[in-house]
């Protein structure tokens, strides 16, 4: 890795406290690698022989069953990924691929793990990761087994417009096939619930949608501090960088 590089790596919360030595051990063999957009990163049931950090772009976690395909989550910098499979040494329970053109820092399993076993601190921040992106799974649980479609998308819009600081307009980030999927529907149920939505001053053009009337909107939603990361929560309101799903919130990266 280059210099630049290195102190990026340095930077993520993984490594932030870790001892020098440990950082060198946990980082030995890692090199940075470009991806064009579609490049297939794994593919679930294969070994995982390192860990993902996503440097930029956006990757595209997904599972397939019987011929059927869901997007499980939509990564955006800066996130880990497989890291349960790598503390395991375990197969991978999903599949990844790159929707944009990524750079993305490989750091092999092994050096993971033997940094885990010689540094407390080390093994501490990645149980830390880990706790986040289960108690993030558990929020995305509830959202879809107590929700129907038009809550889940109008706490997704929601959450939009707080993670972009923005007001009555706010972009989708996914074309709406992947948005329905990410949000536990078909496309045809997306389309349903964008129409419910427009009584509580909701309109779409594309990619943009305007929120004409929050109040309505936050009042069919019900914003819940222990389902979202954009409800209110002792007057503040806590934005997730990224509104996507399984978005840590130990320290808001991404992973497995």
């Amino acid at each position: 890795m280059r210099t630049g590089d290195i102190e990026r790596v340095q930077g993520l919360p993984l490594f932030t406290d870790v001892a020098p030595e440990t950082f060198r051990i946990a980082t030995a063999g890692a090199h940075l690698q470009r991806f064009p957009a579609g490049t297939m990163l794994l593919l679930e049931g294969d070994p995982v022989d390192f860990l993902y950090v996503l440097l930029d772009g956006q990757v595209e976690l997904h599972g397939t069953w019987n011929d059927h395909e869901t997007v499980l989550a939509i990564l955006r910098p800066v996130s880990t990924f497989i890291l349960a499979a790598v503390v395991l040494d375990a197969d991978a329970l999903m599949s990844a691929r790159t929707l944009d053109r990524c750079e993305i820092l490989m750091i092999p399993g092994d050096a993971i793990r033997t940094a885990m076993r010689l540094d407390a601190s080390f093994a501490f921040a990645v149980s830390r990761d880990l706790a986040g992106c289960y108690r993030s799974l558990v929020r995305h649980t509830k959202n879809i087994k107590l929700r129907n479609s038009t809550e889940r998308l109008a706490n997704y819009l929601l959450a939009l417009r707080a993670a972009d600081h923005c007001g009555s307009v706010v972009r989708l980030r996914h074309e709406k096939r992947v948005l329905a999927s990410l949000l536990g529907m078909t496309p045809e149920n997306l389309s349903r619930s964008f129409s419910a939505l427009q009584k509580c001053g909701v309109s779409v053009q594309g990619a943009v949608v305007t929120l004409s009337n929050i109040p309505a909107l936050e009042q069919l939603a019900k914003p819940d501090p222990l389902i979202d990361n954009h409800a209110p929560r002792g007057g503040d309101i806590i934005a997730d960088a990224d509104a996507e799903i399984w978005s840590s919130e130990s320290n808001r990266i991404g992973s497995r």
